[in-house]
């Protein structure tokens, strides 16, 4: 794809990178290389993005997917985020709240000392969390993620839309960016919800990875122009793809500026100019 020239500064809150070594290639999704990845983000544009692990296998945990990328974000604009993980259902029906009266941390599972442990990591900036693939963290957990203060990515969609997300994480303080607007793949209404939600949570942000409707992206700047970010979803989607939906929309400058630098730089610190 051709390169852009938009005249933007733009950081990215939501890309994938997976280890390169043949062992650990994740298992889902479609796989890339740092190099790949940096050459598509710097074509589109992108001068510094956060990166995070792909699905491990169930029992496997996060501990060495996460130190691999933060090892390859090494002398390159990658902010490498956490993955984290937990024993709690996101479902909520009533079987997930009898399973979760039981449930109890195993070994793979994230530890408040895990949490500890990242977040005075200089290597990371940041935690992620799929519910639907790798469960929800404990109280414990919780409560230690809103001490340390970084900014949680959360991937939402049917199995754990925005309104659980609500229920389960914004009573706790934590800087949450709802991936997709929260209705990944394509689900408008769960894009809507997340929306709604702005109103009542001043620490709730949606990235705009994989958001196709005009509409709902143009709401929502228009709306709430400090809590949109950009995320672009690499590899899934072409840089490229993600930055021209942003200009393509019918916004002002300035609330395309926000969403592409000032917003995610003001939610992740090492994504500003200067940074490194």
């Amino acid at each position: 794809m051709l390169e852009l020239n938009h005249g933007f500064r733009v950081v990215d809150v939501h890309a994938r990178l997976d280890p390169t070594d043949e062992a650990e290639v994740a298992s889902r999704g479609r796989e890339t290389t740092p190099e790949v990845l940096e050459r598509e983000l710097r074509r589109a544009g992108v001068v510094r993005a956060v990166v995070a692990p792909g699905e491990r296998p169930a029992g496997e945990g996060y501990l060495r997917a996460n130190n691999a990328v933060a090892r390859l974000s090494v002398d390159r604009p990658f902010l490498a985020f956490g993955r984290i993980n937990g024993p709690r259902d996101p479902g909520s029906g009533a079987s997930s709240r009898l399973r979760n009266l039981a449930a109890s941390r195993a070994d793979y599972h994230t530890s408040p000392e895990d949490v500890e442990q990242y977040a005075y990591d200089d290597r990371f900036h940041g935690f992620t969390l799929a519910p639907a693939a790798d469960g929800v963290p404990d109280a414990e957990t919780l409560e230690q993620l809103a001490d340390v203060g970084l900014p949680l990515v959360v991937h939402a969609g049917r199995a754990f839309p925005p309104a659980a997300v609500a229920e389960t994480l914004l009573d706790h303080d934590i800087p949450v960016i709802l991936a997709g607007f929260g209705g990944y793949p394509l689900d408008r209404d769960l894009m809507t919800d997340a929306i709604d939600l702005l109103d009542g949570h001043d620490r709730l942000y949606l990235d705009t990875a994989q958001v196709r409707f005009r509409s709902v992206l143009e709401r929502a700047l228009l709306e709430h122009p400090d809590r949109v970010l950009f995320g672009s979803g690499a590899p899934e989607v072409h840089p490229n793809v993600g930055v021209m939906e942003i200009l393509t929309l019918d916004v002002s400058e300035d609330a395309m500026r926000r969403a592409f630098s000032t917003n995610p730089s003001r939610v992740v610190p090492g994504l500003g100019p200067g940074e490194s």
